[in-house]
């Protein structure tokens, strides 16, 4: 289990964009299982929606690249200081149900292809034990300074 300290040495997000609170399970180079506790507090459910608090798919969506951050970031030893991990795509996403304040969100993502740097991971979010969004997402590691390492920068 990893908890706020191991995931800020891994990920370079910070409050109030840091959307994963925990990381239950670990297989490096295979799975990973995270929560995030939704809040009434979350500064996003000030105008989505007033009087009817929903927490934003994009948002959701980025918690499960966050979460998986963290497994490819942990897969392949990189430190938050020296590599950063881009999300560089998004397939079959699909929302099920809204998430609202008061749900904990628990994402379960598995790696599908890992070559080298580049990542493909089938991503589920679940409420309750019921599926809320599901997506495919895409990324990639690189340098944080890639003038440093002499690679070219990613265009995305």
């Amino acid at each position: 289990m990893l908890g706020q300290k191991e995931i800020q040495e891994t990920l370079p997000h910070r409050y109030p964009f840091l959307l994963v609170d925990r990381i239950l399970e670990l297989e490096l180079g295979k799975r990973v299982v995270g929560i995030k506790n939704v809040t009434i507090n979350e500064p996003f459910f000030r105008g989505h929606f007033p009087g009817h608090p929903i927490m934003p798919g994009v948002l959701i969506v980025e918690a499960m690249a966050q979460v998986g951050g963290v497994l490819l970031m942990r897969s392949l030893d990189a430190r938050a200081e020296k590599k950063v991990m881009y999300f560089t795509g998004i397939d079959r996403a699909r929302f099920r149900r809204p998430v609202v304040p008061g749900d904990q969100i628990r994402f379960e993502l598995e790696i599908l292809q890992l070559r080298r740097q580049v990542c493909r991971m089938k991503c589920a979010a679940y409420v309750d034990g019921t599926l809320v969004a599901e997506a495919e997402l895409s990324s990639v590691v690189v340098d944080r300074d890639p003038a440093a390492s002499g690679d070219a920068p990613l265009t995305v």
